[in-house]
Formats: C-alpha cells, sequence, structure tokens
C-alpha cells in the first residue's frame, strides 16, 4: 500500500530526512519513533503528500504521490497530531464541507450521519466546534479522516 525509496527532504540545504525507504502492506500498523528533530512529521508530511520529498519515490496504493497526487490522496484519511477544524462551523457541516471537498457529493449526508454515529458524537453534531472540549474535537478529527471510507489511515 505505501512505498516509500530513498526518500529525502531537505529545507534550503537542511536535512530533515535523508535516504529513508520502507514499505507497508495491506493490513499493518507502524509507529515512527525516534527523537525530537529525526524527521517523523516530515517523513509523514511527504507521505500524505503535503510536501513534496526533495528527491526518492513515494507510492501510495500505486500511485506517485508527485505525479498522481489527486488520486494518491484520496486513499489516505489523515488526522495531525493538531486536527485543523474550522470552529465557527458545526461538527455536522464541517464534516459535510469535508466530504464535499474530497468530491463525495452523492450520499453524503449518509455518511456523514454514519461517522458521526461511529465516533460517538450524535449529540454533539449540530454544536459548534468552537464549543466541543479538546477530546470531542479529536472526535471530530477522526470522522473526518474516515469520512471517505480510506484505504490508508494516518
Amino acid at each position: 500500500m505505501i512505498n516509500i525509496s530513498k526518500m529525502s527532504k531537505y529545507y534550503g540545504e537542511y536535512p530533515a530526512v535523508i535516504d529513508v525507504s520502507f514499505n507497508i502492506s495491506k493490513g499493518e500498523s507502524i509507529g515512527l519513533l525516534g527523537p525530537n528533530g529525526a524527521g517523523k512529521s516530515t517523513t509523514m508530511k511527504v507521505m500524505t503528500g503535503f510536501t513534496p520529498p526533495t528527491s526518492g519515490n513515494v507510492n501510495i496504493g500505486g500511485h506517485d504521490i508527485i505525479k498522481n497526487s489527486i488520486d494518491a490522496r484520496k486513499l489516505i484519511g489523515y488526522l495531525p497530531e493538531s486536527v485543523p477544524l474550522y470552529t465557527d462551523m458545526t461538527v455536522r457541516d464541517y464534516l459535510k464541507y469535508m466530504g464535499s471537498l474530497r468530491g463525495m457529493n452523492k450520499n453524503i449526508s449518509k455518511r456523514v450521519d454514519e461517522v458521526i454515529s461511529l465516533t460517538s458524537l450524535n449529540q454533539y453534531k449540530d454544536v459548534l466546534i468552537s464549543k466541543l472540549s479538546k477530546g470531542y474535537r479529536q472526535r471530530t478529527g477522526i470522522a473526518q479522516a474516515i469520512l471517505h471510507k480510506p484505504k490508508i489511515l494516518i
């Protein structure tokens, strides 16, 4: 599902990741471990297409993250440590908006209701995200990450 080969990422002259290679097969769960500054976050940003690698290859589900970024990103559900939420929206409206950005116009309301139920957000679906606790904001982020039924969850 995920193949990274000799991937490096530099910020100017400064290396963040040098010559990293690994494969993740369907059904596998992995963790990136290391001290601060080891390149874990940068590797995640490259894997998800948020920043391009300086060199090397990143392949997500058979799609090159640079040459075919849109198809690669469709396979990924991403939940970063700090969830970027639109706090002036309700949970339901935010999820519908995120679904529309992912091209989920057909049956989007039904799927939004499903992920709200899966993440136990039913009583908060019409509440502004700004009014939610940190835990319920995390649940909203999880709901967003699984909304489009991704094959890969990061």
